[in-house]
Parts: C-alpha cells; sequence; structure tokens
C-alpha cells in the first residue's frame, strides 16, 4: 500500500510525559490558544444571553397558545446555558479563564438582548429565531476557523451548532 498508516509512538509518549503540564492540550491542538479562548469566551457571553433572553420570554409570555410555546423558551434556555457552561468548562481545560461577568455578557455576545414590548408571542418567537440565525451563522465561521488546528473545540461547537440549528426549526415551525 503506498499510503500506509504509521504512528511513532515513542515520540508521542516522550512528548505525553515532558508536557503533562499541558493538560488535555496536545501537540496535535495547533490553535492560537490565546484566540480561542477569547472566541470560547465572547460564545460563553452569546449562550448566557440567549439564556436571559429565553427565559424572559418564557416568564412573561402571555395570550392562549402561552404554554407550548413558554414550555419550548424554557427548554431552549436550558440548553443554552448548558452550552455556555460547556464553552466555560472547554475554556478551562485550554488553561483559560472563563469569563462569567454579567455585566458584560451584551457587549461581548454575537446576540442582542431584546425584551418584545406586551409580551407578544409572535414577536418573542421571531426575535429567538433571528438570534439563532445570527449564532448559527457565527459559529458556522469559528467551525470553518478552527478547521483542523483544534479539533476538540471545534467538535464542541459543532455539537452547540447542531442544537441552535434545531432550535431555529423548531421556532420557524411556531411561526407557521
Amino acid at each position: 500500500m503506498p499510503n500506509q498508516f504509521a504512528i511513532d509512538v515513542t515520540r508521542i509518549r516522550e512528548d505525553a510525559r515532558a508536557r503533562m503540564d499541558a493538560g488535555p492540550v496536545t501537540v496535535g491542538n495547533t490553535s492560537d490558544h490565546k484566540r480561542v479562548i477569547e472566541i470560547l469566551n465572547d460564545v460563553v457571553a452569546t449562550e448566557m444571553v440567549c439564556y436571559l433572553r429565553y427565559s424572559q420570554h418564557a416568564i412573561v409570555a402571555t395570550g392562549l397558545d402561552r404554554g407550548p410555546i413558554a414550555a419550548e423558551f424554557t427548554e431552549n434556555a436550558a440548553q443554552e446555558l448548558q452550552h455556555g457552561l460547556w464553552a466555560a468548562d472547554r475554556i478551562d481545560q485550554l488553561g483559560g479563564k472563563p469569563d462569567l461577568n454579567p455585566a458584560t455578557f451584551a457587549e461581548r455576545s454575537h446576540t442582542e438582548y431584546v425584551e418584545v414590548a406586551d409580551a407578544d408571542l409572535k414577536s418573542m418567537v421571531a426575535e429567538n429565531l433571528v438570534a439563532e440565525r445570527i449564532v448559527i451563522t457565527t459559529y458556522q465561521e469559528i467551525v470553518r476557523w478552527l478547521g483542523a488546528d483544534d479539533p476538540t473545540t471545534r467538535r464542541l461547537l459543532e455539537r452547540i451548532l447542531a442544537d441552535e440549528e434545531e432550535h431555529a426549526d423548531e421556532l420557524t415551525t411556531l411561526l407557521g
């Protein structure tokens, strides 16, 4: 076979022992860790803003269709919170400090925190759909930028991205 797979296990073992202080980050991760941490902190802020917006909308929603829509908002809020925690954990794995300062969430977030006047359900669904579409586009860009340089962070964002696409699909269905 002209293209046989081969690895230098001795070199890998030596590197693993020599760089134990790097934790899970190996020489195979060639990304700019500082920049990845900055980007992930913006992801944390984005997810927290989405969590807060969904939570606010679930609480103040009114009208005949309030029940199922508020339930959808509550479920999405819980998922957004989990996404933010996953990103914060990854920052920690990379040796960074997760920025969970709520005072800076809005300025670092890719999305906006928008309260809808009069608890209008259609406007709430539309606003959350806009936010999901922004998140989908920005996370796709991050995934492309990461490429093969940091496969673990890329897979994390792809996992989050799949959830965000599901949210957008559900919100589109709610809008009819």
